[in-house]
């Protein structure tokens, strides 16, 4: 009996260190003076000020998001369309996204995943300035990948911000929502979900 009670503690113990962590998805939301403005009309998703847009990985991102937009009742142009001088052909609004990744090893160090340096700070003072990086090549099965998604929506025409949020998971690198697209897709739903949200409120979603 003992025995088998030592076997079984064992087994549960190779267990636990193998399981796979998937957190839930703490969002935190920040609404402006014209929520009535939100949800409707033409947006543009791109890079915010300082980051690289033309990398495949923050297509997924900008895939994600701008899906996520047109379920609310945005009508998505192309993000050139924000630079747009012809009348009727530019955004009314545009969205500044920022993604970070980081891998978490066992023992507490954390290295950034090609992940640009600098931080900007969000339009409520929430700090979200983050860089964009995917190549996990490097992560081991037993990392956890930590991800966030920063972003803003402005008015394109005077730059006032009108809704700002970010939204983070961590998960284990050998689980599926590890991967890129299943990431992107998670956060962007995350962080849309019961749009606008309540100002300055951090909720998690499963």
């Amino acid at each position: 009996m003992i025995r088998f009670a030592a076997c079984l503690a064992a087994a549960l113990a190779v267990a636990a260190c193998t399981s796979t962590h998937v957190s839930p998805v703490e969002v935190t939301r920040f609404v402006g003076d014209s929520p009535a403005r939100l949800g409707s009309g033409t947006i543009a998703v791109r890079a915010a000020p300082g980051r690289t847009g033309d990398s495949l990985e923050f297509a997924a991102y900008q895939q994600a998001v701008a899906a996520e937009l047109e379920r609310l009742g945005y009508r998505v142009v192309p993000a050139e369309a924000a630079q747009s001088q012809v009348p009727g052909t530019s955004a009314g609004q545009v969205a500044e996204l920022r993604v970070n990744r980081t891998i978490e090893r066992p023992g507490g160090e954390r290295s950034p995943v090609n992940v640009g340096v600098g931080a900007a700070t969000g339009s409520y003072g929430s700090g979200v300035g983050l860089g964009v990086g995917i190549d996990l090549g490097a992560a081991r099965p037993r990392d956890v990948v930590d991800t966030e998604m920063g972003l803003i929506i402005r008015d394109n025409a005077t730059g006032a911000a009108l809704w700002e949020g970010r939204a983070r998971f961590s998960a284990s690198a050998d689980s599926d929502l590890a991967d890129l697209q299943a990431s992107a897709t998670r956060l962007a739903r995350a962080l849309f979900s019961a749009f606008p949200g309540e100002s300055g409120e951090t909720i998690e979603v499963e």
